[in-house]
């Protein structure tokens, strides 16, 4: 298989991977470029540091991280390693950061990084026998991280890539990119390059940009903008220290995170590499880094590479000098500050174009995650999906106002600055607010709503209003729990009566943060048929919860899809992925012409109204017979609710009945108002996410992202009712040959009273002595986790915590016992069958 012709743009550690990827699958006609001289040509690879550590609260970036150590120790250059396996040790000199340790080995467990090890004090100053032992508190140790050999790892898979068959070209610089009109859209046809003769055009199918700090001004040749921004980042080489004279090792000792000061550490023979974090932030224009030719012979060093400012480091020297004295004084020999890429949710820029056929992005990876991303990327653009669970890292996962400059360098730059910070998962950003809000923010602000932030959007977490009903004669023995400190953060008692009132009465909760499409015209149903795993053809009024799959069956998103007249669909989807996705596959198809897709969220808002008196409330407001039998579950109509015209879906996302009501953004206000006073009567209060987040777990309705993921097929996480289609929808061949997975999603209710988690905890077998709530570091053998949990809430109507987990198949049965971890603790939890509340759905269906 000789495959497309490949240009890829960038020699550095991701383009070299993905060159040695990509050939290894048997497609030969690669051609890498760059316009720096190999094997340095002046990114940050040239100058990175190579420390690696594999732990991270994402998932798919310790995913990644396993797979670049384990390509890298297989991989030698010149008969030496690119790969020195020291180890890494994480310290903490703060009790905060002792406790956020534990959460970190949570992490190693779940994503199952082995041999992660906890060290008390005097483990963890044995493992640095540099450090002072009064000053560490505790440490996290992983036996394979280490420092991968960048350089090094790029000529060895540029060697192998060539040896297969690739071309690469150094000393060429991109200057633009051909395109041609398929009649379908536009397709990428050629690079126009800089040669060291002239230019010249590669021709091409496949572009891939892997161009790193430079990234921004190659995107830009196809439209696109990357929310991408190179931040300088202090390092600095250390002359000869007296501890390591005469070392001829290059490392005996781990690389060391001192994450309370943002600093880290790592040997090279007798000097110390010390990276520092603690300074301003550095943001770097792709127009000021020099151009690659101005360096030479006569002009050492790399674009990539700034001029060192001492006074950003006078915070790493003393505090180095404070946790080391060992060291004596430090003199400093190769300072610099080297550039790299920070992304506005710390995430890859992964996929392909939007509008381009043929241009993908491979941007913003450091060489930790290198040749992970380069193997997801291979697979994507050779087999249409990846083993890896990409969607986070989707490069078209924006919204508009994310790709604003402004706001681009402001998160990229908050983000560099809480690289190391100790983040909650529900912490907001700080800046570029409020930026989207709902008509009814003036409203909620007047009902003391406090505001968390999803995708720029302000959604109010409870009401303060609220809290009058924790006193008053409507308690009627709300299970209110006492969670601790960090699973108490941004929660409040008020969020269990909201819960309360939304199964006792009504309550009306801010819905207009969904991502709602509109797909119309005459060849919209055959069109629907074709992706999704629901029937699309019926009834006006219909409404579907779907799923679209990859090709080889895996869950890409879950959808509901709303017939509201005979050409027109109203799609409920999960961002900006699926509708990206969606004109993707439309454009490829046969109704291209015939069907649009539009983005209704902007210029629309949504109310949820649910409870046992949702219907009491809206009845009296409009002519429309909203009786069970005249509108029935899962059925969509257009109507008014006194003068403001809706789309009522009748959908229940917390299990209690009501609607989804959707208006025009200029109704809104009014629409909120109407609702309001009709269900004074009634008890109608306004209720938030947090409420939101527990009535959903109870019902066992699942969140994509957290609960299913590419990495799922539909049995595996409970929704194969779900694929009801007997079209031949896209990846249903990949289902029907799909094996079952190895793990689960399932149910669990947390034995401790106060025992709520957040998700990404650890599950476990329960101990030897099968007690309850004990310390994970007093009993913990070193197993493997047996599972992971992947979204939790306490369950205010059932008065215990709950929590979803992807668990070993095996134990995924209800009745069996586990443990989560949780920092030091074990909490004891039993596998429950779902869904918890109202199993049967008649409080949905009356």
């Amino acid at each position: 298989m000789a495959g497309p012709r490949v240009v890829i743009v960038g020699a550095g550690i991701v383009g070299a991977s993905l060159a040695d990827e990509l050939t290894e699958r048997g497609w030969d006609r690669v051609t890498v470029v760059d316009a720096g001289p190999l094997p340095t040509p002046g990114g940050s690879t040239s100058h990175a540091p190579g420390v690696v550590f594999q732990t991270n609260g994402t998932k798919v970036m310790s995913d990644f991280a396993r797979y670049s150590v384990a390509k890298f120790s297989a991989l030698q250059w010149q008969g030496s390693s690119c790969y020195l396996p020291v180890g890494g040790l994480e310290i903490a000199t703060t009790p905060e950061r002792a406790a956020e340790l534990h959460r970190r080995y949570g992490w190693a467990q779940s994503w199952g990084i082995p041999g992660a090890l906890l060290l008390d004090a005097g483990e963890a100053a044995a493992r640095w026998d540099l450090l002072d032992p009064g000053a560490v508190l505790g440490g996290l140790f992983v036996p394979d991280d280490g420092i991968a050999k960048a350089v090094w790892a790029v000529q060895a898979q540029l060697a192998r890539a060539t040896e297969r068959g690739a071309t690469v070209l150094d000393r060429h610089e991109v200057l633009g990119f051909r395109t041609a009109d398929t009649g379908s859209g536009t397709r990428i046809s050629g690079v126009e390059v800089r040669t060291p003769d002239g230019t010249a055009v590669l021709d091409a199918d496949v572009v891939v940009c892997c161009a790193g700090i430079w990234g921004q001004r190659v995107a830009g040749f196809v439209g696109q903008t990357l929310a991408l921004t190179p931040l300088a980042h202090q390092f600095a080489w250390t002359a000869p220290v007296r501890p390591l004279a005469g070392r001829r090792t290059e490392s005996v000792r781990p690389v060391l995170r001192h994450q309370d000061a943002d600093l880290y550490y790592r040997e090279n023979h007798d000097r110390l590499g010390i990276g520092s974090y603690r300074h301003r932030p550095m943001p770097v224009e792709v127009q000021e880094l020099e151009h690659w030719s101005r360096f030479g012979e006569d002009r050492p060093g790399q674009p990539s590479v700034l001029p060192f400012t001492p006074a950003d480091f006078e915070f790493p020297l003393a505090e180095t000098a404070r946790l080391m004295p060992a060291l004596g004084e430090v003199t400093l020999a190769q300072p610099f500050n080297g550039v790299f890429s920070f992304t506005t949710d710390n995430l890859p820029l992964l996929g392909p174009h939007a509008a381009v056929d043929g241009f993908w992005t491979a941007e913003a990876v450091w060489v930790t995650h290198s040749a992970g991303v380069a193997r997801a990327m291979a697979e994507w653009i050779v087999d249409g999906y990846t083993g890896f669970d990409v969607h986070a890292c989707d490069v078209n996962r924006f919204e508009r106002h994310q790709l604003a400059p402004d706001y681009i360098v402001a998160k990229d730059c908050q983000n560099f600055v809480e690289v190391y910070d100790i983040l909650h998962p529900l912490d907001p950003m700080e800046h570029s607010r409020p930026l989207r809000v709902s008509p009814f923010h003036q409203r909620q602000v007047e009902l003391g709503a406090v505001f968390l932030e999803a995708n720029g959007w302000e959604r109010p977490q409870w009401y303060a209003a609220n809290e009058a009903l924790l006193t008053s004669d409507r308690n009627t023995g709300w299970h209110v729990p006492a969670p601790d400190k960090w699973a108490a953060r941004h929660w409040s008692p008020v969020v269990a009566a909201e819960a309360a009132v939304a199964r006792t009465d009504v309550a009306l909760f801010d819905m207009t943060s969904l991502r709602r499409l509109e797909v119309a015209g005459p060849g919209s149903a055959d069109f629907l048929a074709s992706v999704v795993t629901g029937p699309v053809g019926g009834a006006v009024g219909a409404v579907t919860y779907c799923l679209l799959l990859e090709p080889d069956g895996g869950i890409r998103s879950d959808v509901t899809v709303a017939r509201l007249a005979e050409q027109r669909y109203q799609l409920g989807v999960n961002g900006a992925v699926d509708e990206v996705w969606l004109t993707r596959r439309l454009r490829a198809s046969p109704w291209r012409d015939t069907v649009q897709i539009r983005d209704l969220t902007p210029g629309t808002c949504c109310i949820g109204i649910w409870g046992p008196a949702a219907r009491d409330v809206l009845q009296p407001l409009t002519g429309t017979d909203l009786s069970h039998t005249a509108f029935r579950y899962f059925r969509g109509r257009e109507l008014y609710l006194g003068a403001v015209p809706v789309t009522a879906l009748r959908l229940s996302y917390v299990g209690e009945l009501g609607w989804e009501l959707y208006t025009t953004a200029d109704q809104g206000l009014a629409l909120w108002d109407l609702l309001m006073a009709a269900g004074r009567d009634h008890g109608i209060i306004a209720a938030g996410r947090g409420a939101f987040t527990a009535l959903r777990i109870e019902k066992g309705y699942r969140s994509y992202g957290t609960d299913m993921t590419t990495e799922h097929g539909p049995a595996d996480v409970g929704l194969g009712f779900a694929v009801r289609s007997t079209a031949d929808f896209h990846g249903r061949a990949g289902l029907e040959q799909r094996a079952p997975g190895s793990r689960r999603l399932a149910l669990l209710v947390v034995d401790e009273p106060d025992g709520i988690v957040l998700g990404g905890e650890p599950v476990h077998r329960p101990g030897p002595d099968g007690t309850a709530g004990g310390r994970a570091d007093a009993r913990d053998t070193g197993e493997a986790a047996v599972g992971y949990v992947t979204s939790a809430a306490y369950g205010y109507t059932l008065g215990a915590p709950l929590a979803y987990a992807l668990l070993d198949a095996d134990l995924a049965e209800p009745g069996t016992a586990v443990e989560i971890g949780w920092f030091d603790r074990r909490y004891r939890a039993v596998v429950t069958a779902e869904p918890a509340f109202d199993p049967e759905g008649k409080r949905m269906r009356c």
